[in-house]
Protein backbone atom coordinates (compact mmCIF):
# COMPACT_ATOMS: atom_id res chain seq x y z
CA UNK A 1 0.00 0.00 0.00
CA UNK A 2 2.15 2.75 -1.39
CA UNK A 3 -0.29 5.53 -0.51
CA UNK A 4 -0.03 4.79 3.24
CA UNK A 5 3.67 5.62 3.25
CA UNK A 6 3.16 8.63 1.00
CA UNK A 7 0.40 10.07 3.20
CA UNK A 8 2.29 9.34 6.43
CA UNK A 9 5.36 11.08 5.03
CA UNK A 10 3.34 14.15 4.00
CA UNK A 11 1.79 14.36 7.48
CA UNK A 12 5.11 13.99 9.27
CA UNK A 13 6.62 16.76 7.14
CA UNK A 14 3.76 19.08 8.16
CA UNK A 15 3.51 18.34 11.90
CA UNK A 16 3.97 21.96 12.96
CA UNK A 17 1.68 23.39 10.29
CA UNK A 18 -2.02 24.20 10.37
CA UNK A 19 -3.58 21.15 8.72
CA UNK A 20 -7.17 20.42 7.74
CA UNK A 21 -8.70 17.12 6.68
CA UNK A 22 -11.85 17.76 4.66
CA UNK A 23 -14.28 14.97 3.81
CA UNK A 24 -16.77 15.09 0.96
CA UNK A 25 -19.90 13.75 2.67
CA UNK A 26 -22.22 14.04 -0.33
CA UNK A 27 -22.33 10.29 -0.88
CA UNK A 28 -21.64 6.97 0.81
CA UNK A 29 -20.07 5.43 -2.30
CA UNK A 30 -16.63 5.90 -0.80
CA UNK A 31 -15.69 3.18 1.63
CA UNK A 32 -16.54 4.56 5.05
CA UNK A 33 -14.02 2.23 6.71
CA UNK A 34 -11.26 3.68 4.52
CA UNK A 35 -12.25 7.21 5.56
CA UNK A 36 -12.38 6.22 9.24
CA UNK A 37 -8.87 4.77 8.97
CA UNK A 38 -7.54 7.94 7.31
CA UNK A 39 -9.14 10.05 10.06
CA UNK A 40 -7.47 7.81 12.71
CA UNK A 41 -4.10 8.21 10.98
CA UNK A 42 -4.43 12.00 11.04
CA UNK A 43 -5.49 11.86 14.70
CA UNK A 44 -2.42 9.84 15.65
CA UNK A 45 0.18 11.70 13.59
CA UNK A 46 -1.23 15.26 13.69
CA UNK A 47 -3.75 15.46 16.57
CA UNK A 48 -4.22 19.22 16.11
CA UNK A 49 -5.78 18.65 12.67
CA UNK A 50 -9.21 20.14 12.08
CA UNK A 51 -11.85 17.89 10.51
CA UNK A 52 -14.19 19.58 8.02
CA UNK A 53 -17.26 17.70 6.81
CA UNK A 54 -18.85 19.21 3.73
CA UNK A 55 -21.01 18.46 0.74
CA UNK A 56 -22.42 21.50 -1.08
CA UNK A 57 -21.74 23.46 2.13
CA UNK A 58 -19.72 23.05 5.30
CA UNK A 59 -21.65 20.81 7.70
CA UNK A 60 -19.17 20.83 10.60
CA UNK A 61 -15.70 21.89 11.66
CA UNK A 62 -14.39 19.94 14.63
CA UNK A 63 -11.30 18.46 16.16
CA UNK A 64 -9.97 15.36 14.39
CA UNK A 65 -10.81 13.50 17.60
CA UNK A 66 -14.52 13.95 16.81
CA UNK A 67 -14.80 11.14 14.29
CA UNK A 68 -18.55 10.89 13.95
CA UNK A 69 -19.03 11.40 10.24
CA UNK A 70 -22.47 12.06 8.80
CA UNK A 71 -23.01 11.23 5.14
CA UNK A 72 -25.71 12.43 2.77
CA UNK A 73 -26.98 10.72 -0.36
CA UNK A 74 -27.84 13.61 -2.65
CA UNK A 75 -24.49 13.50 -4.47
CA UNK A 76 -24.11 17.29 -4.68
CA UNK A 77 -20.64 18.51 -3.81
CA UNK A 78 -18.92 21.87 -3.94
CA UNK A 79 -15.40 22.66 -2.79
CA UNK A 80 -15.83 26.45 -2.85
CA UNK A 81 -16.96 27.05 0.73
CA UNK A 82 -14.27 24.78 2.22
CA UNK A 83 -11.49 26.34 0.15
CA UNK A 84 -12.65 29.89 0.91
CA UNK A 85 -12.82 29.03 4.62
CA UNK A 86 -9.29 27.51 4.50
CA UNK A 87 -7.94 30.70 2.89
CA UNK A 88 -9.64 32.87 5.51
CA UNK A 89 -8.37 30.69 8.38
CA UNK A 90 -4.83 30.75 6.93
CA UNK A 91 -4.60 26.96 6.73
CA UNK A 92 -1.19 25.75 5.54
CA UNK A 93 -2.28 22.43 4.02
CA UNK A 94 -5.63 20.87 3.25
CA UNK A 95 -6.14 17.18 2.57
CA UNK A 96 -9.50 16.59 0.88
CA UNK A 97 -11.06 13.10 0.68
CA UNK A 98 -13.24 13.21 -2.42
CA UNK A 99 -13.88 11.63 -5.79
CA UNK A 100 -13.18 15.07 -7.34
CA UNK A 101 -16.59 15.30 -9.01
CA UNK A 102 -17.66 18.39 -7.09
CA UNK A 103 -17.51 21.92 -8.38
CA UNK A 104 -15.98 25.24 -7.38
CA UNK A 105 -16.22 28.76 -8.73
CA UNK A 106 -13.91 29.28 -11.69
CA UNK A 107 -12.82 32.62 -10.20
CA UNK A 108 -11.70 30.95 -6.99
CA UNK A 109 -8.06 31.59 -6.18
CA UNK A 110 -6.58 29.05 -3.79
CA UNK A 111 -2.95 29.65 -2.87
CA UNK A 112 -2.61 27.05 -0.14
CA UNK A 113 -1.21 23.56 -0.44
CA UNK A 114 -3.87 20.94 -1.22
CA UNK A 115 -3.81 17.19 -1.61
CA UNK A 116 -6.87 15.49 -3.09
CA UNK A 117 -7.19 12.03 -1.49
CA UNK A 118 -9.08 10.10 -4.13
CA UNK A 119 -10.56 6.77 -2.95
CA UNK A 120 -10.69 5.24 -6.42
CA UNK A 121 -8.26 3.65 -8.87
CA UNK A 122 -9.31 6.25 -11.46
CA UNK A 123 -8.03 9.70 -10.59
CA UNK A 124 -9.64 12.52 -12.54
CA UNK A 125 -7.68 15.65 -13.37
CA UNK A 126 -7.59 17.85 -10.29
CA UNK A 127 -8.11 21.60 -10.73
CA UNK A 128 -4.97 22.43 -8.70
CA UNK A 129 -2.84 20.80 -6.05
CA UNK A 130 -1.84 17.14 -6.13
CA UNK A 131 -3.96 14.00 -6.26
CA UNK A 132 -3.12 10.92 -4.20
CA UNK A 133 -4.89 7.64 -4.89
CA UNK A 134 -5.96 6.13 -1.55
CA UNK A 135 -7.75 3.09 -2.97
Amino acid sequence: MKWHKQLLSKLQERRNKKIVLAIDTSTTQTGTLLIENIVKLFGQVCPETLLVQADFKIRSITSIKNTEIRYFTHGKSSYTEVLEWAEKEDVDTIFYITDVTGFFYEELVFDKEIFWLVPDKFIPKVPFGKAICVA
